[in-house]
């Protein structure tokens, strides 16, 4: 099977999967091509500004309406959504870390396989987010999903996925992500055994394109190697289940057929990957770094300007040639919540501890920075070009503190001694000497 896509970030798209089934000129005739049924789907106020306002029109076999009957509450597992969680966990606040959680060798689909290590804010009033780890063992077959709450920004770490959804199909593998909106229904399919990923469901703002500032027209995510599917669907009938995930609870519903039924549609409220590799980094040339704000993919925007809901940002391959300069990331405390994961390859500030699979969490205001290992290499290091490969780090950054579910906090792979990997660093101020000694 081929997918195909269309590039760009935010635009208005038009696809259709059989020739003449996207009405033109209008967008709800009285009788749509091939029995279709014509239907809106608005990721945002219908009266919200141009620059935001966010809507699809789906041409399809059946209504919504038709692939939803009696709602039935059922166990969310593992998942988790903010506020309830907050006092879930009696763990005390300090810096976190987890050793990759292995894949279980249960039956693990995507509703299942969410396991939530921090919420923060609140869904309802549709602040704050959600971080997830995703474990899948088994592909959906005749079960589909869709989230009320928040948009889900996946990041595959290991294995393939293939994101069936009412826009089209997307495939992604590690090094690449995979953004489903809010409302949109769709499977996920194994496509060469069990995966993990990362996952962060954003109760806020749609993620969008952060504004590049003096960095000018190019560079960092450009709109262009954003890939949103062309229309595909499914005709199928046959005894289905539709999860919902809505106010924090899960639902299903059974239905006759596959609701993934769209024909044709246009508009610019759809799914869309982007491979993290095509990010095109800037840096300092000369001395110091810039903040790491200069590493955002994507931020979902809050009211207040420059303060981000959910940033999204990753670490990849690059050249560091500043010079005279502690070229690590700097000791720092922070407004925003950090929760980092590693894809593959060794993150510079945590040579070792840290490792693909992996997981971190430094709260709002509570110290972190290299480890000891990684301070002095940095610190006595020649200052001669080097190339840092094969490596790709993220963090889902938040205003809001981020509270640890029972289940992190509880789990075997919470590395208690993580606060020792700056147990090493000494005193070197030495009030008769101006030159350092180390």
């Amino acid at each position: 099977m081929v997918n195909g896509y269309m590039s760009g970030f935010g635009n208005s798209f038009e696809t259709e999967a059989l020739p003449g089934a996207l009405p033109i000129g209008r967008n709800s005739p009285q009788k749509v091509n091939y029995g279709l049924y014509a239907e809106q789907l608005s990721g945002s106020p219908f009266t919200a500004p141009q620059a935001t306002n966010q809507r699809s029109w789906l041409y399809r076999i059946r209504p919504t309406v038709k692939h939803s009957g009696r709602y039935t509450k059922v166990e969310k597992g593992l998942l988790r959504t903010a506020p309830a969680a907050r006092e879930e966990s009696e763990l005390p606040i300090g810096q976190l870390r987890w050793a990759p959680i292995p894949i279980p060798n249960t039956a693990l689909t995507f509703v299942n396989g969410l396991h939530t290590i921090t919420t923060a804010g609140d869904s309802d009033t549709q602040v704050g987010m959600a971080a997830h780890l995703l474990l899948v063992t088994r592909s959906m077959e005749r079960e589909y999903f869709f989230n009320a709450d928040g948009e889900f920004l996946v990041v595959a770490q290991q294995g393939r996925l293939r994101f069936r959804t009412e826009f089209g199909v997307i495939d992604i593998e590690p090094g690449e992500i995979c953004m489903i909106p809010r409302g949109v229904i769709f499977k996920v399919e194994l496509l060469d055994g069990p995966a993990r990923a990362y996952v962060c469901e954003n109760y806020g703002g749609s993620f969008t394109l952060p504004d590049r500032g003096p960095i000018g027209a190019n560079c960092l995510a450009n709109p262009r190697d954003f890939l949103t599917p062309t229309a595909a669907y499914e005709d199928k009938e046959e005894p289905s289940t539709l999860f919902v995930k809505w106010g924090g609870e899960l639902y299903r519903t059974d239905i006759g057929q596959s609701p993934l039924d769209v024909v044709a549609w246009h508009g610019n409220y759809a799914p869309y990957k982007y491979d993290l590799r095509h990010f095109s980094p800037v840096g300092a040339i000369s001395f110091d770094h810039p903040d790491p704000s200069i590493f955002t993919v994507l931020t979902a925007p809050s009211e207040t300007p420059g303060t981000a809901n959910v940033d999204f940002v990753i670490f990849p391959e690059r050249w560091l040639v500043a010079e005279n300069t502690f070229r690590p990331p700097w000791y720092h405390r922070n407004l925003m919540s950090e929760f980092m994961g590693l894809i593959y390859g060794v993150y510079d500030a945590k040579p070792e501890g840290f490792v693909p699979g992996g997981m971190s969490l430094h709260n709002q205001m509570l110290p972190h920075g290299p480890d000891e290992k990684a301070f002095q290499h940095a610190s006595n290091e020649e200052m001669k070009p080097v190339k840092l490969t094969g490596t790709m780090a993220f963090m889902f950054e938040t205003r809001f503190p981020q509270r640890v579910t029972r289940f992190a906090a509880e789990h075997s792979a919470l590395e208690h001694g993580y606060i020792d990997c700056w147990k090493g660093l000494k005193k070197h101020f030495d009030p008769t000497s101006r030159e350092p000694t180390w």
